[in-house]
């Protein structure tokens, strides 16, 4: 599990509860079944009327990615294997890169390298790998952005829904001012709408659409270093250069120049 994702939510919400209780709220005076209903099945419907179902059936599933915890990002990792290739391709030609097709480690990474490797194995041009691979990371970061796209609508409706909730509670109020006693606490009760919209808005529907979206931002980066590392092979650039070319998308790039010291002797060691 990630951690930081739950950590935060609590922490969020946390922050919140704490801080009205010690103004001397009580948390039971935060509870609002009515609200909660208003918004939370507002926020769905209308996220549901903004998506087709399809989409709509894959937020369990996306819930659980944000909550999952993933290795990070493989950009060293993808580095290293290029320059290894590349030593190999010039050492024993391309045809030899045809046994790493059926390798444990191509499996480790994104399905695109294996058919990288296919296509400069095959001896396709270099722009017709670059054309089709391009389009092909294009279409599928697009569907990534649109499954984050999901939960920053869902957080753009849910504080509207609120003020619907809250609106709501004050026509109630205002339909019953033969009972001024009550009215202070009928008030109360219909701005916990609001709360619920916003807090659930700015608490856990925006932060996990950009959770989604930073890594799909991840695997986007990953696909465009294996295209260039793959680009590179066809080309027949020298390991170094290879090396250089990669690593320019990386933005830690001290920290990576300092481990990709290794990356000789790896290569070496697999040759």
């Amino acid at each position: 599990m990630d951690f930081s994702t739950l950590l935060g939510i609590i922490v969020g919400f946390g922050s919140l509860i704490f801080a009205f209780v010690l103004e001397g709220g009580s948390v039971s005076s935060l509870i609002g079944l009515s609200a909660a209903i208003i918004v939370l099945g507002g926020t769905i419907g209308a996220t549901m009327t903004s998506f087709s179902m399809k989409d709509i059936l894959k937020l369990p599933k996306l819930i659980g990615k944000a909550f999952k915890e993933e290795e990070g990002n493989k950009y060293l990792d993808i580095i290293k294997y290029f320059v290894y290739l590349s030593q190999k391709a010039r050492s024993e030609g391309l045809l030899s890169l045809e046994q790493e097709l059926q390798s444990d480690e191509i499996k480790n990474y994104d399905p695109i390298l294996k058919d990288c490797i296919e296509l400069v194995i095959d001896g396709a041009d270099i722009e017709l790998i670059k054309t089709t691979m391009e389009n092909r990371i294009y279409i599928e970061d697009k569907a990534l952005k649109k499954e984050a796209s999901m939960f920053e609508a869902a957080g753009g409706y849910s504080p509207t829904m609120g003020i619907i909730g809250t609106v709501m509670g004050l026509v109630h109020v205002l339909g019953n001012l033969s009972q001024p006693d009550k009215l202070g606490p009928s008030i109360a009760v219909a701005f916990i709408a609001t709360l619920y919209g916003v807090s659930m808005a700015n608490l856990v529907w925006l932060p996990i659409g950009e959770k989604l979206k930073n890594k799909a931002q991840i695997k986007k980066t990953e696909k465009e270093i294996i295209l260039e590392g793959s680009l590179s092979l066809q080309a027949g650039e020298n390991p170094k250069i290879v090396e250089k070319k990669l690593l320019t998308f990386v933005v830690e790039k001290d920290a990576v120049s300092k481990e990709s010291g290794l990356k000789g002797e790896v290569a070496n060691e697999k040759i």
